[in-house]
Formats: structure tokens, C-alpha cells, sequence
């Protein structure tokens, strides 16, 4: 069968039509994907401790480089320092204080992405707090979980002193001492291993979030996006000992990068 020019001119044009609808629609799935990375919001790195914490950034890449210092007051400090204080929840105490500076280093992506799989944290360093101090996970030595015991030894700030220096375990207390660190609210606690910022247990509004993944990740705006969605992290809202509460339990959901 034989067609006229102007019959295969038609069927070329809706073949062109057809093939650009197919692209435009393409395009606005990939940009409604909420998986696609979103840049880590910089105002976040202006609530760091800048005495004891520098953020430098290199093209898509942030670092993060801090002495372990934190900025708050703890019975960990020598008592011929400022900011030591006679211990107000720790019963015990675990032997060194704060003092010598131990070097940390993140580098991270700018826009992290989600992984394929997550993993697993280990004991040590699994990122850094906004006060220069490391967080660690729910884990002490010999890859025990946190037990009373242990928990006896954290100060106010929710950390103690080990082998690798001052570090925080669990969420910080109430106490009248207490007049920084997140307790029960929405402030940012850090940023973790894989380059995702970890907040407290509430949202901006006060509520809690109740579409937490295992590791207490989510998308959603916090007071540092100007309203952008991007992946971060809550303390999830869950006690130990029915009276703290770990930083951080799960895995790291997106690809870790060494605490140096």
C-alpha cells in the first residue's frame, strides 16, 4: 500500500509528539523522586561550635574537622578548668577527662545520597556533634550494648570518657545545667558518617515524625532547608532502662565515610 507524502508527514509528527510527551513525563518523574540527593543545607554548619569546629568546602565536598573539644560544662572537665562541674546525674565517673586535643576529620558529600543497602556502625566515632565532641552509637566495648551500668557514667550530656576521648552515647537530660543541648525538641545533634544531619525527636513544629525508617531517617523540611525536603535524621524516640535514650542505634542508610 503506497501513502502520500503528506499522510507520512502526519504519522512522522505524531510519532514526534508522542516520543516528546513520553520525555517530558520522564523528566517530571525524576524530579519528583524523592530518593534524587538534595544538597546538605550549609545554614545547618553555622549551629557548629566554632571554637573547636571548621567546615571547609571543596566542590561537592564538605569537611568537617574538629579537636573533640565541646563548649558545655561536664564533670569530665579538670577541676581547674572553667567548665568543670561536680557531677549532677552521673553516679560514677570513667577514668581521664577532657583535655588534649584528639583530632577528627569528615569529609562528606554534599548532596549524600541513599544507599542500595545500609550498613552497620561500629564502635568509635560514627560522626560528629555540633558542640566538636564525637557521637558513638548504643554500643560500648567488646560490642556490648549499653547497660545500666554504663549508663551511670554518662554526664548530663548524655557522654563519658573512654580510650578515644570524650563521647556522647545517649540524648542529653533535663537538668537546669543543661542550658545547650538537645533535649526533647527539634535542635540539630550533629552530622553522621555518611553525611546526613541528625536532629532531635521532634519536628519544627514540636511534633514527633511518624514516618521514621529504622534508622529514624526521613524526608522533610527542618529549620536550616528553607522549606526544601531533604534526608535527615531524628533521634528516635525510644528509652533504654525506661530512662535514656541512644543518639543513634541503626544503620547508617547512606554510604559511611571514615571519622579520621
Amino acid at each position: 500500500m503506497k501513502y502520500s507524502k503528506f499522510t507520512i508527514l502526519a504519522l512522522l509528527g505524531a510519532i514526534i509528539f508522542l516520543s516528546s510527551c513520553n520525555n517530558d513525563s520522564d523528566n517530571t518523574d525524576e524530579t519528583d523522586d524523592p530518593s534524587s540527593a538534595a544538597k546538605t543545607p550549609t545554614s545547618a554548619f553555622d549551629e557548629f561550635n566554632s571554637d573547636s569546629v571548621t567546615i571547609s568546602y571543596d566542590g561537592d565536598n564538605i569537611t568537617i574537622e574538629s579537636n573533640g573539644v565541646p563548649n558545655h560544662t561536664s564533670p569530665y572537665w579538670p577541676e581547674t578548668e572553667p567548665l568543670h562541674i561536680e557531677a549532677v546525674v552521673a553516679t560514677r565517673l570513667t577514668p581521664g577527662r577532657i583535655g588534649g586535643n584528639r583530632n577528627y576529620s569528615l569529609t562528606v558529600d554534599a548532596a549524600p545520597e541513599l544507599a542500595m543497602t545500609s550498613t552497620a556502625t561500629g564502635l568509635g566515632a560514627i560522626g560528629i556533634a555540633v558542640t566538636g565532641a564525637p557521637i558513638f552509637n548504643d554500643l560500648e566495648g567488646n560490642n556490648r550494648p549499653i547497660e545500666e551500668m554504663i549508663v551511670e557514667t554518662f554526664d548530663y550530656a548524655g557522654a563519658h570518657n573512654g580510650p578515644s576521648g570524650y563521647h556522647y552515647h545517649i540524648e542529653s537530660s533535663d537538668v537546669p545545667e543543661n542550658t545547650t543541648l538537645s533535649f526533647d525538641d527539634e535542635k540539630l545533634i550533629g552530622i553522621m558518617a555518611d553525611g546526613f544531619l541528625l536532629y532531635g525527636r521532634r519536628e519544627m513544629d514540636g511534633s514527633y515524625p511518624t514516618d521514621l525508617d529504622a534508622s529514624g531517617g526521613h524526608y522533610g523540611a527542618t529549620q536550616h532547608s528553607d522549606g526544601e525536603e531533604f534526608y535527615h535524621y531524628h533521634i528516635i524516640n525510644e528509652f533504654y532502662f525506661g530512662s535514656v535514650i541512644a543518639l543513634f542505634a541503626g544503620n547508617l542508610q547512606g554510604t559511611p565515610n571514615s571519622v579520621m
